[in-house]
């Protein structure tokens, strides 16, 4: 009878140890709350329109691909503080919109392929001051020692989300924003 005893508490050992590292093997999370975001939306011949956000949120499950990001409006820096708080103010709303998000997935992705540099499609939704737009773009991801690098690039327009540019300032704004994206992430523990 004893025997019985300390072969049940045995196997429950087991199968709670064998549920914590499966769990922990297949469903990996790398993340950073202090990912690069910066957009261009300048015109040649006038002042650079153009900020950077070195504190965007993303998460990686590289179980499945699943990728999502948040970064805060208000984080973003420009190099005219008066430029900074039109943008904030007049532009984005971010008092009424204070974050911007991205829900989406990185198509056909395997962990197993990044240790060399792997082109993947990006697919999913961008929220901006609370219009959802379908993005697909291509990024570049690749693992050196604990980490993962990704890169992207992409296009939008602020009509798109409901981003009004008075007619005084229009021909010194781009109609194409360029959106770029630096990640370095970390395995979450």
């Amino acid at each position: 009878m004893m025997v019985t005893l300390k072969t049940k508490q045995f196997l429950r050992i087991t199968v709670l140890l064998f549920l914590f590292i499966s769990q922990s093997i297949f469903s990996q999370k790398y993340f950073t709350r202090t990912g690069n975001t910066e957009f261009k939306a300048s015109i040649d011949a006038f002042e650079p329109v153009e900020a950077k956000d070195n504190s965007t949120t993303v998460v990686l499950d590289t179980k499945n691909g699943d990728i999502a990001a948040l970064l805060l409006i208000k984080a973003f820096k420009f190099k005219v503080a008066l430029m900074q708080e039109h943008f904030n103010e007049n532009y984005m709303d971010s008092d009424t919109y204070p974050k911007a998000t991205f829900s989406g997935k990185l198509v056909n992705f395997n962990f197993s392929e990044i240790n060399s540099e792997k082109n993947y499609t990006i697919k999913g939704k961008l929220t901006i001051k609370g219009i959802s737009k379908d993005i697909e773009t291509v990024g570049k991801l690749k693992k050196i020692d604990s980490k993962i690098f990704l890169s992207s690039s992409f296009t939008v327009s602020p009509e798109e989300f409901n981003i009004k540019i008075p007619s005084i300032v229009r021909k010194k704004i781009a109609k194409n924003v360029i959106i770029n994206l630096n990640y370095e992430l970390s395995e979450k523990k």
